[in-house]
């Protein structure tokens, strides 16, 4: 029983940290809002193992869907976020964690700070690519505004691409430097 309760603590602990990640970047202009989500999605994918990151991170988006206000921009929560364009970017942060959370035990992830960097970096990628289709979709479907690839990547890629990797390395960092002390 102790060892559920455990892994129901994890789980609840990012669901939380996602929450409150997201309320400091309520401030945020522009279509795609600066966050410490990324953070805290790629440090979830070290530290839990697959099905929880899967799960703990398709909480928080489900939380949100159905009201609660704990996404990062208005109308902050409720099913019409799935028409925002940033929407995909929620999805990819269930499939970075996840993905994370799934290769890191090979031997070249775990065993090397190269390969904690390298695993963080592309658990960030991952997040962008739903996220990129789904701002190109919402745009030409769903506000009936047709824009291009290039477009697509200035809106919402090139403005963060250095401050993610940065939060992917600091998260890859961070687990390196704790990983013999947590059991995940």
């Amino acid at each position: 029983m102790r060892f559920q309760s455990l892994r129901l603590a994890r789980c609840a602990l990012v669901v939380a940290l996602c929450v409150v990640s997201s309320l400091f970047s309520r401030y945020a202009q522009g279509v795609v809002p600066f966050s410490v989500l990324p953070f805290v999605v790629v440090l979830s994918g070290w530290l839990l193992r697959p099905q929880e990151a899967f799960w703990s991170l398709s909480a928080y988006v489900l939380l949100g869907l159905l009201g609660l206000p704990v996404f990062a921009s208005p109308p902050f929560g409720g099913p019409t976020y799935l028409f925002k364009p940033t929407f995909g970017f929620l999805l990819g942060f269930i499939l970075g964690a996840f993905l994370i959370s799934a290769l890191k035990d090979k031997k070249f992830f775990r065993r090397s700070i190269l390969g904690v960097i390298f695993l963080s970096e592309l658990g960030m990628l991952i997040i962008y690519l739903p996220g990129l289709f789904y701002l190109w979709l919402a745009f030409s479907l769903f506000m009936g505004r047709p824009i291009g690839f290039n477009q697509v990547l200035q809106i919402g890629f090139y403005p963060f691409l250095g401050f993610d990797v940065v939060k992917a390395f600091l998260a890859g960092m961070l687990f390196w430097k704790t990983k013999d002390r947590i059991a995940a």
